[in-house]
């Protein structure tokens, strides 16, 4: 009886025991339910109430895309409305990094239906780099309508790459007044790290040279911004949103294209420059380098091959001459010199210097050579104009010394740039005491004074220089800056503004008006005197012009050596030079005109002058603009200081 007490007991207490287990392990899954309710409660608390706003964002970044909208850069115009670049629309294969997977399976892809030059991968590669990942970059420009029919038939092979329609810079003249427009190219890393990255949002091209460099705040426009829904490829579906661009103005240069051609088709084959400006505001008419390039051949990335023959072109097709190019003046410079005489005193107009053909310093046994050989005998100031005569200028140089001469001749602008803001204006040098101990570590001698006053020696100007030069010398002392532009019209409200030519600038005042009239004289002879050097351009001259021949030497030659352009090479040859304005009694055109290796100033670099003049005159008149005449080469020695 009481075994079987106990074992009813002992089941009792199990049944107790099991159901106290039990009621702790309900209640430990309760409270574990319970806190994974919670949690669970927590996090969907967090995602639809906390955290709402952040999601939501991010859920709509994942449907809706920011599209920077570049906008149209302003167009380039001469002073009469002809377009000198404009932009066409074309299409280009764009990819997004960021939605491609496999990339250079793509591109691979890509290449197997739309040609892909080694140029084209190596540049996409270079501004992927440069970029953001979301951020389009073309990969190929000016996709023809087989390459865009290509494309679309094989649009779903490809996730992240699409085509656009977008405005390309062209220009329509081609070579025509290449270093005044100058040119555009792609945006490099150095350019990234200066410009305004809001501003040129969605932009590849920035201007690189000329004009286009110049005046990029003007032309370049603001960007705008475009929402747009996408899908899950990235592939938009349908615009929402756009704020629209605001486009770039419009710019009307001071060139006047038809005198442009005019000077660049006289220059010819030859290598030089010719610079015309308007003597009464700066405007720059006309501003001709040959040989000339190709602008559009930059737009999109040059080849380099294409590069690489442009760069090692003997005649450098790339560089502007009339703004680059530092050439000693030769006797061009003598018009000025004779002013500083008078002004300064040191000689009489009537005063003669008598010219055995070369010059003697005291107690110096050395010859300084007449570029006349036998000698021009007994000179007057107007004489030594007119046959250019060294000697004279010799003595004259001596008479005034360095330190008066550098001072006189700073006041025309030479050894300093013009003020025109052309990128790349060099300033040539005006050599002085002070300029060869710094750039040479050596002292000033007489002998450097001598030369320098027929423009020779450390002398050098560039061709915009000396056209800014004769036009300070044609106002009796003032000038206004060189300027290439002459107005602006707004491409969102269409306002067209004049832009006044800047503050006419106070280079010096004349002691006496009547020594500027003295050279002018002497300058008027030279042209129409019976011995004037430039005389070969008098006949049919129904205006006067006051002009001045040079020949600049590119080598020296030994104490008694005589120049014989025959026995040289031709890149060793005189450059040929003249500086001129007109009309002389009312000026209001100047021009210079540089040729390199030509050899006379008379006989190849004036006959372009007087074409230019009378072109230019043709259309003050409202006339037909002559016919340019091709330079006569059998003229290139003809001697004239």
């Amino acid at each position: 009886m009481a075994s079987k007490k106990g074992q009813g007991e002992n089941r009792l207490r199990d049944q107790i025991q099991e159901k106290r287990l039990f009621n702790r392990r309900a209640i430990l899954a309760g409270a574990g339910v319970l806190g994974l309710m919670g949690l669970l409660g927590g996090r969907m608390a967090h995602l639809q109430i906390t955290g709402h706003q952040h999601y939501a964002t991010m859920s709509q970044a994942n449907r809706v895309r920011l599209v920077p909208v570049p906008p149209n850069r302003g167009l380039i115009h001469d002073r009469n409305g002809v377009i000198l670049a404009e932009n066409r629309p074309t299409y280009q294969l764009m990819v997004i990094p960021e939605q491609v997977q496999d990339l250079e399976a793509t591109l691979e892809g890509l290449g197997s239906i739309i040609k892909l030059e080694e140029a084209d991968i190596a540049r996409f590669h270079t501004q992927r780099q440069r970029q953001r990942r979301f951020d389009a970059i073309p990969i190929k420009f000016r996709l023809d309508e087989r390459d865009v029919a290509i494309f679309a038939a094989n649009r779903h092979r490809f996730p992240g790459v699409e085509v656009e329609a977008r405005l390309s810079r062209v220009y329509p003249q081609g070579e025509h007044a290449v270093h005044a427009i100058g040119h555009v190219g792609r945006i490099n890393e150095q350019e990234l790290q200066r410009i305004d990255s809001s501003r040129y949002r969605g932009s590849t091209h920035i201007g690189k040279s000329g004009a286009e460099l110049q005046f990029e705040d003007l032309l370049h426009g603001h960007s705008g911004i475009e929402r747009v829904e996408a899908n899950a490829l990235g592939r938009v579906i349908r615009p929402l949103e756009r704020l629209d661009p605001n486009p770039g103005n419009d710019v009307y240069l001071t060139i006047d294209s038809r005198l442009q051609r005019v000077a660049e088709e006289v220059l010819g084959d030859w290598q030089g420059a010719i610079v015309a400006l308007d003597t009464r505001n700066g405007d720059i008419l006309a501003l001709a380098s040959k040989p000339m390039f190709d602008p559009n051949l930059f737009v999109h990335g040059i080849d380099r091959d294409t590069f690489q023959a442009l760069q090692a072109d003997p005649s450098r097709p790339l560089y502007n001459r009339a703004m680059r190019g530092q050439y000693p003046p030769g006797s061009t410079i003598k018009p000025f010199v004779a002013l500083a005489s008078l002004e300064n005193e040191i000689k009489r107009a009537s005063e003669r210097v008598f010219c055995p053909g070369f010059y003697t310093l005291p107690g110096v046994s050395h010859r300084w050579r007449c570029w006349q050989r036998r000698g021009h005998g007994h000179m007057n100031m107007e004489d030594s104009l007119v046959q250019s005569c060294d000697v004279y200028f010799y003595d004259v140089a001596y008479r005034l010394g360095i330190d008066r001469m550098q001072e006189y001749l700073g006041g025309f602008g030479f050894g300093r740039r013009t003020g025109s803001g052309i990128p790349g204006e060099l300033p040539g040098v005006l050599p002085s005491r002070e300029w060869k101990r710094a750039a040479r570590g050596e002292g000033w001698y007489h002998g450097e004074t001598l030369i320098t006053g027929i423009g020779q020696g450390f002398f050098l100007t560039t061709p915009m220089q000396l056209a800014h030069a004769t036009a300070v010398f044609a106002n009796k002392g003032s000038a206004h800056p060189p300027r290439l532009i002459k107005r602006i019209e707004r491409n969102d409200n269409g306002e067209v503004s004049d832009l006044p030519p800047e503050d006419k600038e106070t280079h010096f005042k004349l002691r006496n008006e009547a020594n500027w009239q003295e050279v002018v004289d002497g300058l008027i002879a030279s042209i129409r005197g019976p011995r004037g050097t430039a005389r070969s351009i008098a006949p049919g001259l129904d205006y006067e012009v006051a002009g001045k021949t040079g020949t600049a030497q590119v080598f020296s030659l030994g104490q008694d050596e005589e120049y014989d352009a025959d026995a040289i090479p031709t890149h060793l040859r005189d450059h040929a030079l003249f500086n001129c304005f007109a009309p002389a009694e009312d000026p209001r055109i100047s021009v210079a005109v540089v040729v390199e290796n030509g050899g006379s100033g008379g006989g190849v670099a004036a006959p372009m002058a007087r074409q230019v003049m009378d072109a230019w005159r043709a259309l003050e008149r409202g006339e037909p603009v002559p016919r340019p005449d091709p330079p006569d080469e059998d003229e290139a020695e003809v001697p004239d200081g």
